[in-house]
């Protein structure tokens, strides 16, 4: 029997959009503190080339953290398995700017998907290309499908004029030899890949190349092998909501990875891909009503990886 996710989607959107609002916007960006903590959408893309949509989920915001799992794609693809001997695979437990943790652990992040590592990962693309930015932008566009993808320049100066914390992960790395390329360099690639701007139904349709095995939908292109794609599902899974994952595991069961944007998007292999919106997070970083809407779909349609 065909799941209609449309009814489903609009059914789950509006019990959870009357729900009391907990959380805050993100308040150590100022552009992002900005945004309307009422911002609401989700939109599901279906390997079968079914879309489903409902609320702000064509509107652009702050992707944030999720593009990490872009980078990663790209650096993955172009340098193999080499990559892991700089950054690890395993769960942080502890907050995603944390300092003391890579200082115990001699500068090699925990795993990409914390800042630390996903600046080594930039680091990786710097010395890929000559001009990285735009060597990712043309990546993320092929996969989505999407030429006009692309990043809020005022978004990436605000981070970068309070980026204190990852100013002192990158020089503490730089000081154990696991940065290669100059730190202004790397991290205004880094700036930038946070503040790419998609809707819930961009990202949705991006994300189906990680439910579809590392292959684009539109094309059967392989863009990743499956095995990279298994990989990097794992990681989501295990690594892409920081220390709030074993929660997310236990509630959701669907890889997936969070922004402080308010976007949250996960896939189930072989199904679909779903993004969620709304920008108020809990004391974790994560949207409040994004996680209660993916727990409320998972358990509703009964299809997690569990």
């Amino acid at each position: 029997m065909k799941t209609d996710y449309q009814q489903i989607l609009e059914e789950l959107y509006h019990v959870i959009k009357v729900k009391p609002d907990a959380g805050q916007v993100a308040p150590y960006i100022p552009e992002l503190a900005e945004i309307d903590p009422s911002k609401f959408g989700v939109h599901l893309a279906a390997t079968s080339g079914e879309q489903s949509g409902i609320g702000d989920h064509r509107e652009k915001f702050s992707i944030q953290s999720i593009g990490k799992v872009l980078s990663l794609t790209l650096a993955f693809q172009q340098r193999g398995e080499v990559l892991w001997d700089r950054v690890g695979v395993e769960p942080s437990g502890n907050p995603f700017n944390s300092l003391w943790q890579l200082e115990y652990e001699k500068g090699k992040p925990r795993n990409p998907l914390i800042n630390s590592g996903a600046i080594v990962i930039c680091d990786m693309l710097c010395t890929l290309y000559d001009d990285p930015l735009t060597e990712l932008l043309a990546f993320v566009r092929k996969i989505s499908g999407n030429e006009e993808i692309s990043c809020n320049k005022q978004v990436a100066a605000s981070e970068k004029k309070l980026g204190f914390r990852n100013a002192a992960l990158i020089n503490l790395m730089k000081s154990c030899h696991n940065i290669d390329n100059e730190i202004d360099e790397v991290m205004d690639l880094y700036y930038h890949m946070c503040s790419i701007e998609m809707s819930c139904e961009e990202l949705a349709n991006t994300f189906l190349l990680y439910a579809n095995h590392g292959k684009l939908v539109t094309t059967g292109e392989p863009v990743i092998t499956s095995s990279m794609a298994k990989r990097i599902n794992a990681i989501m899974q295990t690594c892409g909501f920081y220390d709030e994952a074993g929660e997310y595991t236990f509630k959701v069961g669907l890889p997936g990875k969070s922004g402080i944007g308010g976007g949250i998007v996960a896939i189930h292999p072989g199904s679909y891909a779903v993004a969620v919106w709304s920008p108020r997070l809990n004391a974790k970083g994560n949207s409040v009503k994004g996680m209660q809407l993916l727990e409320t779909l998972t358990s509703k349609t009964g299809l997690s990886i569990f």
